[in-house]
């Protein structure tokens, strides 16, 4: 049975391209077209879409709005457009805290183009999208904790917050941090794994050992660094573990989430606001220290190494061999080398299979994998994977996920 599709956006050119793009999908059906987040929610409850496509910038009632309407009236599967800016970064995070499944970057020339390349991502994207419904109800925004609620109605700029508008999902005073906090570095072990972080991404023979994790288990080693990698769901997966940890948390973090260059830094200055902890974008250079949480920036990769003994990220330049940037099994590769027996591998949702082999190179070294169930998973793609290859330590609920930090890691 064909995905039903209703596509909303206040610009007919592109309504009728991404209706074309769809409509030549054996396995997609448009079965209705919105200019206005209005339109959109009267249409969801009369045609009953599996997925909703969803502009931001819209008369009447913008995608946020109506994201937040649909969710609470008529919970429906949506997919965000976004502009590649800053601005249109905070936007889409609005969006996935209202409630939306995922995002896809608003190129009119590829959409123009109708490239094939553009039709194959759309298609997967909607596909994956609408099978989110099968498993669950899309997530409420009441859902996210309340120390979680939305930043939309501030922005950071220069380091310093200033107010961006009145926004659909409301205001709150956020508390303001610094970006770095003083601490002590991170000492990295010698003697860590002879490997180049792109044998991350290499054919691994070690036969898989079983296909049940084991539960409950206990760290049994010490921990060093903790690593977290996620892809679709990711950014309020995060917003949800990291937002419980103390403020006192003593291990240093590193942040693995697919996304667009220009998402990542506004995606930091965000979590920044609602943790207690710090966390940032990683520069070349920054230092792994308590308590802070790097987050690799987007069409980058982001590797850990050792200089004069203390443990630091190094921020390469995308490798076009590799299609994610930045790419989990990159960093949980170098993870694995620079902390060996001593990391928590961490897999939250997302789909494909990114994470697998960095979490076969912890584990070969004596580390302790974690990844989420499916039932609390937007895509169980990537933790499946980790699962199935037997990597898994534990499976954990997303809300469990930060005790078991806390109580876990010592």
């Amino acid at each position: 049975m064909a995905v039903s599709v209703l596509v909303v956006d206040d610009s007919g050119f592109f309504r009728r391209r991404v209706c074309e793009i769809l409509e030549s999908v054996s396995t997609i059906k448009v079965v209705g077209t919105a200019s206005n987040g209005q339109e959109a929610l009267e249409l969801v409850k009369k045609l009953k879409p599996d997925v909703v496509t969803m502009d931001y910038e819209m008369p009447v009632m913008n995608g946020v709005a109506a994201v937040k309407q649909i969710m609470r009236e008529s919970p429906t599967p949506v997919l965000m457009f976004s502009s590649l800016t800053y601005e249109g970064a905070r936007v889409t995070l609005d969006a996935l805290e209202a409630g939306a499944v995922d995002f896809l970057p608003k190129n009119f020339e590829d959409i123009a183009r109708d490239s094939s390349r553009m039709q194959e991502v759309l298609k997967q994207r909607i596909l994956a999208v609408a099978a989110t419904n099968k498993q669950r109800t899309p997530a409420r925004p009441s859902a996210i904790s309340q120390s979680s609620s939305s930043t939309a109605g501030t922005h950071q700029s220069g380091g310093t917050e200033s107010p961006a508008g009145k926004s659909p999902v409301g205001k709150r005073t956020e508390r303001v941090k610094p970006i770095a906090r003083p601490g002590p570095v991170v000492k990295s072990d010698t003697g860590g794994l002879n490997r180049s972080q792109a044998s991350a991404r290499g054919s691994m023979s070690q036969k898989d050992l079983s296909e049940e994790p084991v539960s409950n288990s206990k760290i049994s080693h010490p921990v060093n660094l903790v690593a977290i990698g996620t892809s679709t769901g990711g950014p309020i997966a995060l917003q949800k573990v990291l937002t419980k940890l103390p403020s006192s948390f003593s291990k240093p973090i590193v942040l693995i989430q697919h996304m667009p260059a220009s998402f990542t830094l506004a995606f930091a200055e965000r979590l920044n606001r609602q943790c207690q902890i710090t966390v940032k974008q990683a520069e070349d250079g920054d230092m792994l220290r308590p308590g802070l949480a790097l987050l690799a920036p987007g069409g980058k990769q982001m590797i850990i190494e050792s200089r004069s003994g203390s443990a630091r990220v190094k921020i390469l330049e995308g490798d076009d061999r590799l299609h994610y940037k930045p790419c989990v099994d990159v960093t949980f590769g170098s993870a694995a080398r620079c902390f060996p027996g001593k990391t928590l591998g961490i897999i939250l949702t997302g789909m494909g299979a990114d994470g697998k082999d960095g979490c076969r190179l912890m584990k070969q070294t004596g580390s302790t994998v974690w990844a989420q169930d499916e039932k609390s998973s937007v895509i169980y793609g990537m933790p499946m994977a980790v699962v199935k290859a037997g990597l898994a330590d534990e499976v954990l609920s997303l809300g469990d996920v930060a005790g078991r930090i806390v109580s876990g890691v010592k």
